[in-house]
């Protein structure tokens, strides 16, 4: 049945984590992502919505393409191979709302909801959980459904507080069937339910100016800061099977198979942003809880045989953006994003990772009275390189097969690509 559900891998992460979400935080290498006033703050900053009063609807495709492997770390040699080199295509829709008129206080509100499918919408919930006895990646392959929804509002002069929920999906599977001796089932009854899970996201953002000098023109003006929480959240998928042999068993009960099909981690989050004039610098940290992941791959009876240790990490994020005339913008950003994964030797489930450098680059042009439209029209163009770092794996397997090499180096980068229309109403 796992075989059956899916034909790609999938990952201990997701497109808006590994990659970025819309072409800014592509470019940016997520380091003006706290900051942004568009509907992706609801994954990274909900309260960045209040930023902008006007109403936003955002079409993006993102294409992700790995080119990732090992070679022989006993030296040179034919022993290189490539691991991952399928893409990852995202479909991603955004809207944003003013819904101040909802309350009869007219205190603004606004609202955000984004939504994100694999493979343009043909591989929504594709994935795969499998041992390898080659190795693979923990972080890169198909990345399922997501959906995010979230709010916004002012509570203080420059201070916004904002919250969303990042929805994903429990699945549970459990067939029925009378097994023949020859091998053959019939009177299947297959009983498939999915419930939904919700992850909380949370964040504040303040404009030092509006705070502390609002009725005078000061160097605060221009200084931007903003705290943001991501819980924890997983999809899962559970199959239970209940075949009986007529005559000789009756209801056998066949092992329950569990499988984490992705997973985020707690993440805190806090940036800083300096509007120069036509120049913007932004300086963002993350800090990622994938302690927790050792026990839940606990409970995952396709990988908890590798005894999966992992350690959290701390992302420093770097961006900077640069306009050309007032409707031309230039974003560029690099990251450092560390490992979270402690082991070197995980038998049978043989997990490669390893630290990365992102460097990200894009433009922006806004055409103020577009033809047939009554609003601005924004273009956004974004490319993001991710080289990852070397670093040795010893590859143990209790699987029959050609000889895989003892120990390896990782090697290889991702190239990426992100493309969006922005209408603002």
């Amino acid at each position: 049945m796992l075989a059956l559900s899916s034909t790609a891998a999938a990952g201990m992460s997701n497109a808006p984590s590994t990659y970025g979400m819309f072409p800014s935080d592509v470019a940016s290498a997520q380091a003006f992502s706290m900051f942004s006033d568009k509907a992706n703050a609801v994954f990274y900053n909900p309260a960045a919505l209040a930023q902008d009063t006007r109403g936003q609807l955002t079409g993006a495709i993102l294409h992700g393409e790995p080119d990732i492997g090992y070679k022989d770390a006993t030296g040179p040699g034919p022993n290189s191979k490539r691991i991952n080199n399928e893409p990852s295509q995202q479909l991603i829709l955004g809207l944003k709302a003013d819904a101040s008129d909802l309350l009869t206080t007219g205190h603004p509100i606004y609202l955000a909801l984004m939504l994100g499918s694999e493979e343009y919408g043909r591989e929504m919930l594709a994935f795969e959980s499998q041992t390898s006895r080659d190795g693979q990646y923990l972080t890169y392959g198909r990345n399922p459904l997501f959906l995010n929804v979230g709010a916004a509002t002012p509570i203080w002069r420059g201070i916004d507080f904002g919250a969303s929920i990042n929805i994903t999906l429990q699945n549970d599977a459990d067939l029925d069937t009378q097994l023949e001796l020859s091998g053959e089932t019939r009177y299947e009854n297959l009983d498939v339910s999915a419930e939904t899970s919700y992850r909380p996201i949370v964040g504040v953002s303040m404009n030092w100016g509006e705070t502390f000098c609002p009725d005078n023109a000061c160097w605060l003006n221009n200084l931007d800061t903003a705290l943001a929480f991501r819980g924890y959240s997983k999809t899962t998928t559970s199959i239970a099977a209940t075949p009986n042999v007529p005559g000789l068993i009756d209801a056998l009960p066949i092992r329950v198979v569990d499988v984490i099909e992705g997973y985020q981690p707690d993440i805190y989050s806090v940036g800083i942003r300096y509007d120069f004039g036509r120049t913007r610098l932004a300086l963002t940290g993350e800090y990622q809880v994938w302690s927790d992941l050792s026990e839940e791959f606990e409970g995952d009876t396709v990988k908890d045989q590798g005894n999966l240790q992992f350690q959290d990490t701390i992302v420093p994020r770097v961006g900077l953006e640069f306009d050309f005339t007032p409707s031309f913008m230039f974003t560029t950003g690099v990251a450092w994003e560390e490992s979270p994964l402690e082991d070197q030797t995980s038998r049978d489930v043989n997990y490669l990772d390893a630290d990365k450098l992102v460097i990200g680059a894009g433009l922006s042009a806004t055409f103020q009275n577009p033809p047939l439209l009554a609003w601005p029209l924004t273009v956004d163009l974004a490319y993001q390189y991710q080289k990852l770092d070397e670093r040795r794996f010893d590859i143990v397997t209790t699987q029959s097969g050609d000889p895989v090499p003892d120990s390896v180096v990782t090697e290889g980068d991702v190239n990426v690509f992100s493309g969006s229309v922005t209408l603002k109403f």
